[in-house]
Parts: structure tokens; sequence; C-alpha cells
């Protein structure tokens, strides 16, 4: 799983550029809004890479939630459900 984390957080600092991130520890608990401060736009770049990596389709996983449900999402509940289907 930390493996996993440690991917995620490698393709959230290709999404959004390690400038951004600066001083930015990504844990389980950051948040994609409050902490990372991701765009719609950005989270589907997000989608789509971590589709490309691990084949993984999130629009499923998202389709149940809300918008606040989807942007409150923790780091750790998206490394949740990578690591349950792969």
């Amino acid at each position: 799983m930390d493996e996993v984390l440690q991917q995620v957080a490698e393709l959230i600092t290709e999404v959004v550029g390690p400038d951004f991130l600066l001083g930015v520890e990504i844990t389980r608990d950051t948040t994609f809004s409050d902490d990372l401060g991701l765009e719609s736009i950005e989270f589907v770049a997000l989608a789509d890479k971590l589709n490309a990596h691990y084949g993984v389709d999130l629009v499923a996983f998202l389709a149940d939630m809300d918008i606040d449900e989807i942007m409150a999402m923790s780091v750790g509940r998206l490394v949740d459900h990578i690591t349950a289907r792969v």
C-alpha cells in the first residue's frame, strides 16, 4: 500500500507540478480539495494517469459520489480503492 501511495503522490505531482506542492507532504489524510487545491480538470488528468498506470477506472468509483464528497476525498481513500482492485 505504501508503494501505491508513493506512486499516487508522484502522479499528483506530475499533474499539478512540483512547484505547486512545495512544502506539501502527500499522506493518506491529504485531501484533494482542501490540502491540494485540485481543480476538477486536474482530477480528471489524475484519473487518466491512474487508469493508464493501474488499469483502474475511477469513473465507476466516483459515479456514486456527489461533487462535495469527491472533492473532500482523501488520498488514502483513493489508494484503498486502487489496492483493492490491483
